[in-house]
């Protein structure tokens, strides 16, 4: 299989050093909201319905619906299971987390008894929602490769491409050298097939490679939303978001057990390993506006929009390399290290706007449905920390990513006054083009699906939530680098995510 996207494969395998590029924007756009229990049960369709503090992160207008005073408090048990398939070799990592993924008060003035106002009352919530978790491990396996991330570093070094956090090490460590007797590649590494009629041929030994990722991290928004319920008819609300971000990744690469067919050469790579690190922290803040309308007591309807969220950001990173060479029946083995960066930046995230519905029916329950619209290729990154101003990533983001419709829906059932049963689903369509650069994208296929399921109990004024979500997704990851001449492996990655969410909360 060719190369699919330089700017889009390999800077995902190599996120952990390639800092501000279109895999970081990304990761901090691409937010799956994860608050109360009784949200996530009802897929997180709540742009309609309100009386729930995750409204404030969707449409801050459903904090209108409260009638009384409340406090949240969520924890959350999940497991994150990644199988991977690359040449032809199947491989699994998984993580467990434990996380309060919401907590929030809400405070509600009701009008004098003797208003003649239109304003039946007036709320005001203070807490915090998680936007994103990126708690994942990830391993990758792979028999007989024949191309190396050796071979991009050979190939930049001979353009005088020769970066300390790459080629640099590969050279302190003795994996690409000097070959003057060859007149074209004047750099070699030692998994590369000789061919002197064939200078070009980038050929390798057959060799086995393995790739591990441990991510860690989150995005937090902490609320202030503001509501105001009119007539029960018209709900308006507005929420400040402040976002806590942070990310860290670390990987590591071994290609070993090379099958030098036979060959006695003075040279012999046994194995080597390169290892990343990334860290990125800071803070955003954005603005969220909403409405809700009841026509008539059943339906609801709502609108709301979310201004894009503002990042300034630090980056922190290094690599690592070492080799494990047989010299005449020795071994040699020699390690390097980059410098640590630290790279100041900001970005802004798109803007969104959501258009949900919901029909009530009685006392028997509910239906609710959101679809969110968002514009992926509005990312923009912002303001290097050294004057750089990322006029070509922009460019790159709005060739490789698009405009999608997020779905929601969620319903409830009121088995009676206290019990409540619950259910939903979420599809978040894949944000990459199907073409883009004038060739096909893999992960254009890369949609999420959530599935959910939940109950709650009420008595007086405590409530208790529960729910169980999963969701599922497959994507494709270029490992490495390779020249534009070389065949790209691709490690498939199936994705499922497990979340049980508790809530327990108080009315007053």
């Amino acid at each position: 299989m060719k190369k699919i996207l330089y700017t889009i494969i390999f800077v995902a395998a190599v996120s952990t050093t390639f800092a501000q590029n279109l895999v970081d924007a990304l990761r901090l756009s691409d937010h799956q909201i994860q608050g109360t229990a009784r949200s996530t049960a009802m897929g997180n369709a709540f742009g309609a319905l309100g009386a729930d503090f995750t409204s404030a992160s969707i449409n801050p207008a459903g904090m209108g619906l409260y009638r009384s005073s409340e406090f949240v408090f969520t924890t959350q048990l999940g497991s994150s299971e990644v199988k991977a398939n690359y040449l032809g070799t199947n491989a699994s990592d998984s993580k467990f987390n434990l996380s309060v993924p919401n907590i929030g008060y809400v405070i509600n003035f009701p009008s004098a008894p003797n208003s003649t106002s239109s304003l039946v009352s007036f709320s005001m919530g203070l807490g915090y929602n998680r936007m994103q978790n990126f708690n994942a491990n990830k391993l990758v396996m792979g028999q007989g490769a024949t191309s190396s991330m050796l071979d991009q570093f050979a190939v930049n070094a001979d353009n005088g491409i020769i970066d300390e956090a790459y080629e640099d090490l590969a050279i302190g460590t003795g994996l690409i050298y000097y070959y003057d007797e060859d007149p074209g590649q004047t750099y070699f590494h030692d998994l590369l097939k000789y061919h002197l009629d064939d200078p070009d041929n980038l050929e390798n030994y057959s060799h086995d490679q393995r790739k591990t990722f441990a991510q860690k991290g989150s995005i937090d928004e902490y609320t202030i939303s503001f509501a105001a319920n009119f007539n029960h008819k018209v709900y308006l609300g507005a929420t400040i978001g402040i976002h806590d971000v942070y990310f860290k990744e670390t990987s590591s690469f071994v290609e070993s057990n090379v099958d030098y067919e036979g060959n006695d050469f003075i040279y012999q790579l046994n194995d080597y390993g390169f290892n990343s690190y990334l860290k990125t922290t800071g803070s955003g803040f954005n603005f969220k506006a909403g409405a809700i309308f009841k026509p008539v007591d059943e339906l609801r309807i709502g609108l709301a929009f979310h201004s894009p969220t503002f990042y300034d950001l630090h980056d922190s990173y290094d690599t690592y390399m070492y080799s494990n060479i047989s010299e005449s029946g020795q071994n040699r083995f020699s390690d390097a290290a980059s410098p640590y960066y630290d790279y100041d930046y900001q970005m802004e995230t798109p803007m969104k706007g959501i258009l949900s519905a919901a029909y009530v029916i009685g006392k028997a329950g509910l239906i609710s449905v959101d679809y969110e619209y968002v514009d992926y290729s509005n990312i923009k990154l912002r303001d290097g920390g050294d004057g750089y101003n990322f006029t070509n990533e922009n460019q790159d983001i709005d060739e490789a990513y698009k405009a999608v419709g997020n779905l929601r829906i969620g319903g409830e059932y009121r088995v009676n006054n206290f019990f409540s049963l619950r259910g939903g689903y979420e599809y978040l369509p894949s944000p990459f083009k199907s073409e883009s650069f004038g060739v096909t994208q893999l992960n254009a296929d890369a949609n999420t699906s959530s599935y959910a399921a939940g109950f709650g109990i009420r008595s007086g004024g405590f409530f208790f939530d529960m729910a169980y979500k999963y969701t599922e997704q497959t994507s494709y990851l270029e490992l490495y680098q390779v020249p534009t001449s070389v065949d790209s492996p691709m490690a498939k990655f199936d994705q499922q995510d497990h979340q049980v969410t508790f809530t327990l909360g108080f009315r007053f």
